[in-house]
C-alpha cells in the first residue's frame, strides 16, 4: 500500500504542476493581451500627435467671416508644414523657441488658419491681403495694395441664406490680387464700417488679413490688427466635411437633409 501510495504521488504532482502551468499561460496571456492593447492605443495616439503637429490639423469653421468662401459647419484640413513650424505648431502652443523653423512665406491671396494675436487660445482663418512692407488701405469698399486699387468686379447675386446668412440676394464681388489669386467676396451693406478705412502700414514679420464676407468679418481692419508670423499655424487646404442648420458631424440622422455634399473635397482657393 504504501509503494502504491508512493507511486501515485508523482502523477498527482504532475497534474498539479499542469494545472499551476495552465493558469499560469491564462493568466500571461490576459496580461499579454492587455499590454498589446495598451501599446497599440498609444502607439496610435503617438501617430495621431506627428500627423496633427507636422503634417494635417483638422478645423471646423465657427462664423460666416469667410463666405462664401468657407461656410459656417464647414470641416477642412490645414497643412501644417506649408510655413514651416513655430511654438503654435505644438499642441497648447509650449514656449520652447522663438521663430519659425523650416519658415516660407505665405502668399497673397492665401486662406490661412492663425492665432488671435491678444489671446493665442483662439484660432482665426483669414485671406492674407498684405505682405510685410505693404500699405493696405480700403477706399469705397475697394482694397487698396501699395496706394494701387485691386482690381474688383461684380458677378452676380447669392440668393441663398444657407451661403449669405441674408433673406435677400447678395452683391458678389469678384477680387484678384497682384499675384493673379482670385476669389469672390460678399458686399452685404453697401456704406459699411469696413469699406473706408485708414491706411495700414504692415510691420515687418508680420500679415494683414480679412475675410471675404467684407461686412461681416473681425480682421487686421479692425480687433485682430497685424498678424505675427509665429502665430501662423497652417495653410487652409481642403474642405472634407460640410453640414448646415448648425449640426453636429456626430448626428449622423441629419445628412439626408443638412450635408452639403456638393462641398465636399472642395479645395479652398
Amino acid at each position: 500500500m504504501g509503494v502504491a501510495g508512493q507511486a501515485t504521488t508523482p502523477y498527482m504532482n504532475r497534474r498539479g504542476i499542469e494545472d499551476e502551468m495552465s493558469v499560469a499561460d491564462k493568466s500571461d496571456k490576459k496580461s499579454g493581451g492587455l499590454g498589446e492593447t495598451v501599446s497599440v492605443i498609444v502607439q496610435a495616439l503617438l501617430l495621431a500627435l506627428v500627423i496633427r503637429t507636422l503634417f494635417f490639423q483638422p478645423f471646423s469653421i465657427p462664423s460666416g467671416s469667410m463666405r462664401p468662401t468657407l461656410l459656417e459647419g464647414d470641416y477642412l484640413f490645414v497643412t501644417k508644414w506649408a510655413y514651416g513650424y513655430s511654438r503654435y505648431s505644438l499642441p497648447f502652443g509650449p514656449d520652447l523657441f522663438s521663430g519659425r523653423i523650416w519658415g516660407s512665406e505665405p502668399k497673397r491671396g492665401d486662406v490661412v488658419v492663425f492665432k488671435f494675436p491678444p489671446d493665442p487660445s483662439v484660432d482665426y482663418i483669414k485671406r492674407v491681403v498684405g505682405l510685410p512692407g505693404d500699405k493696405i488701405q480700403m477706399k469705397g469698399g475697394q482694397l487698396f495694395i501699395n496706394d494701387v486699387g485691386v482690381p474688383r468686379v461684380k458677378v452676380g447675386q447669392i440668393d441663398n441664406p444657407d451661403i449669405t446668412e441674408q433673406n435677400r440676394p447678395v452683391d458678389v464681388y469678384r477680387e484678384t490680387l497682384p499675384n493673379g489669386v482670385s476669389y469672390d467676396t460678399l458686399d452685404l451693406t453697401p456704406n459699411g464700417i469696413g469699406d473706408d478705412t485708414r491706411e495700414f502700414k504692415v510691420p515687418e514679420g508680420h500679415y494683414f488679413m480679412m475675410g471675404d464676407n467684407r461686412d461681416n468679418s473681425s480682421d487686421s481692419r479692425f480687433s485682430v490688427g497685424y498678424v505675427p508670423a509665429d502665430n501662423l499655424v497652417g495653410r487652409a487646404n481642403i474642405i472634407f466635411f460640410s453640414i448646415s442648420g448648425g449640426a453636429s458631424p456626430l448626428e449622423i440622422w441629419k445628412w439626408p437633409s443638412e450635408m452639403r455634399a456638393s462641398r465636399l473635397f472642395n479645395f479652398v482657393h
